[in-house]
């Protein structure tokens, strides 16, 4: 047998092989959800001098298309990164940016401050840039869990 007719049918064995598992042996909630075709946007705010967002907890539907702007309110820099959908940008100080994604698996994307940004003492409690974290909760269409 030709050794390019047998690289030819290995190729086609393996494309099938990841149909056939896309299609029929994923399981459910691996599955990525269709665009629900609505737009959540929502602000998250560095709260000047605190080495926390607000929220740190989001809500959003599977198939969101999602529009953060992100605030942040201190004189110097901090940065956004949600690892699970490619986000990592740099918020200049006093500055305000937009990020946007759509929500396409059921999970929760963890968000952080891509920059280090110091720390200090909030109300009797030290903080630093590794408290500053959050979590976006894509919910089912199909059932009410998180």
């Amino acid at each position: 047998m030709n050794k390019y007719v047998l690289i030819i049918i290995i190729v086609i064995l393996v494309l099938g092989g990841g149909v056939v598992y896309r299609q029929f042996l994923i399981p459910e909630a691996s599955k990525p959800c269709a665009p629900t075709g609505t737009t959540r946007d929502i602000t998250i705010i560095a709260v000047k001098d605190e080495w926390k967002f607000t929220p740190e907890d989001i809500d959003v539907k599977c198939g969101d298309s999602v529009v953060l702007t992100v605030v942040n309110e201190d004189s110097y820099d901090h940065g956004i990164g949600i690892d699970a959908v490619g986000v990592s940008q740099r918020m200049p100080a006093n500055s305000t940016i937009k990020v946007e994604f759509v929500a396409t698996q059921v999970g929760d994307l963890p968000f952080y401050c891509s920059v280090p940004c110091g720390e200090g003492d909030v109300e009797g409690k030290h903080r630093t840039h590794l408290d500053m974290v959050g979590k976006i909760h894509v919910q089912s269409l199909i059932s009410n869990s998180k």
